[in-house]
């Protein structure tokens, strides 16, 4: 059924609300994955659903279903309407005093070469190869290749004239190699599982996907054959695959706008950011420029618009350290009276869009990687993140990684296992020594996010270069 046969529906209901706005999602997936040199199960999925929402009489509602008949969109309407009726009673808030979306406009990922174009035997072979490379060594115990493909075809109108159409190409290529030797078994991954993007399979030559296979095998060798990574105080290089976490955690959801407003607190927890501090609070040094971006072309959650028809633009979150603003929809920035970015998003056809973090990435310096290790006589370089805790409020942190370095004297000298370091989110950015120029910046992303009531995971992208930070809590794993 077209987009316009399905807006005819809608359009001839004419539902009796105060406003009413409808996104309809249709989503494809794949999986592909080859494991210790065999080819697992295929998996393909299709999906297809409606979203309605409903403002009336002082109140806000919202249903969803599969049925898009002219009798299975009715019922949602009505269900929505019902549900606008009953919050009226208990409303927080005036529904009413937040300007809709009139927007109207398209997206496309920006893909060159779509996965959807070659065929299911290229598609094997490739997971072969790089899987074969993988197991380089007798050491390599097991070993895993794998493409996660998803298409999300969206479209959003409401009644005031809304009309928004998005079309999204996902990209999500891994691989793992476990070693193990002398009683220890360490596992390098592609960046930590974190290159994925909207793009096709030219991703594959611009991350060299083959020639990496080899890399992670012998680096998860070299790992199982370090020392443990040592206790102390030191200075501590991130590369840009563990920046991504180190952002997303520490700045990313501490500033969601309803986690800070508590929509969050008997779920996934508050924040130590109260709306006192925007404007004024330093969140870190002057090195530190946080934007909202939407509009990064290839970004894994890059878009033109949110899912409620706000137009989406680059954003700073934070500017050369001071807190500016938060990561709030429309109706989280009406609640609070404070500035916000478009980021009312919804992992699906079947759930309500709440504050997410979209693109949320750290802008680039002036220092060459050479440069940062070199200043550095007491250090440690941490690479791809591997295990994460974080309390509540989103302030205390410890982060495992894959990949550790010892930096003495300004050299890149041992390589160490079961590297860790610990902090407080608020002290911890101000630490912030040196970032990056944009030669040693990374664009990685997740499709894992979760948050809300009924839960929600969605696609969040991060860009980073490089960090130095001074004088970090480092600690090593179990041996």
């Amino acid at each position: 059924m077209s987009k316009q046969e399905l807006q005819d529906r809608v359009h001839a209901l004419n539902p009796k609300v105060d406003f009413w706005s409808v996104r309809i999602v249709e989503n494809t997936s794949e999986s592909l994955s080859v494991r210790q040199g065999i080819l697992n199960p295929p998996y393909q999925g299709f999906e297809r659903g409606i979203y309605v929402a409903v403002v009336n009489a002082g109140g806000t509602g919202y249903a969803a279903t599969p049925d898009t008949s002219r009798a299975g969109i009715a019922a949602a309407f009505e269900r929505a309407r019902e549900w606008a009726t009953r919050a009226a009673q208990y409303k927080l808030f005036d529904v009413n005093q937040f300007k809709m979306s009139k927007a109207q406009g398209h997206y496309h990922s920006p893909v060159k070469k779509s996965y959807s174009k070659a065929s299911l035997q290229d598609r094997i072979h490739w997971l072969q190869e790089s899987a074969s490379a993988l197991k380089s060594d007798d050491r390599i115990v097991d070993w895993h290749s794998s493409f996660s493909y998803s298409t999300s075809k969206q479209n959003y109108f409401n009644s005031i004239g809304a009309d928004i159409e998005q079309d999204f190409e996902f990209f999500d290529p891994n691989l793992s190699a476990t070693a193990y030797a002398h009683g220890q078994s360490q596992t390098r991954t592609l960046a930590g599982h974190g290159i994925a993007r909207q793009s096709g399979i030219e991703v594959l030559d611009e991350i060299d996907f083959m020639g990496s296979a080899k890399r992670i095998s012998e680096e998860a060798i070299a790992l199982a054959l370090a020392e443990n990574c040592p206790s102390g105080t030191y200075d501590l290089l991130l590369a840009p695959d563990q920046m991504m976490l180190q952002i997303h955690e520490s700045i990313g959801h501490p500033l969601e706008l309803d986690r800070i407003l508590g929509d969050e607190r008997n779920y996934a927890g508050t924040s130590f950011v109260t709306p006192d501090m925007f404007g004024k609070y330093a969140y870190g040094s002057k090195l530190l420029n946080i934007t909202f971006d939407p509009t990064r072309s290839g970004e894994f959650a890059s878009y033109a618009f949110d899912d409620v028809g706000t137009p989406a633009s680059k954003v700073f979150l934070i500017q050369d350290g001071i807190l500016m603003r938060p990561l709030g929809g429309v109706v989280s920035q009406g609640r609070a009276n404070l500035p916000g970015v478009a980021n009312a998003r919804a992992c699906n056809w079947n759930r309500p869009p709440i504050d997410r973090m979209a693109n949320l990435n750290l802008e680039a310096g002036d220092s060459s990687l050479e440069d940062m290790i070199a200043g550095v006589d007491r250090g440690v370089y941490m690479k791809a993140n591997i295990s994460w805790s974080i309390d509540d409020s989103r302030n205390k942190f410890q982060f495992g990684c894959e990949w550790g370095q010892l930096i003495e004297g300004g050299k890149l000298t041992r390589v160490v296992r079961n590297p860790n370091y610990r902090g407080i989110s608020a002290t911890f950015w101000r630490n912030l020594a040196r970032v990056g120029h944009e030669n040693t910046v990374g664009m990685y992303g997740t499709p894992t996010c979760g948050k809300g009531e009924p839960n929600q995971a969605v696609r969040v992208g991060h860009a980073s270069p490089a960090c130095l930070f001074s004088n970090v809590d480092v600690f090593g794993g179990q041996s």
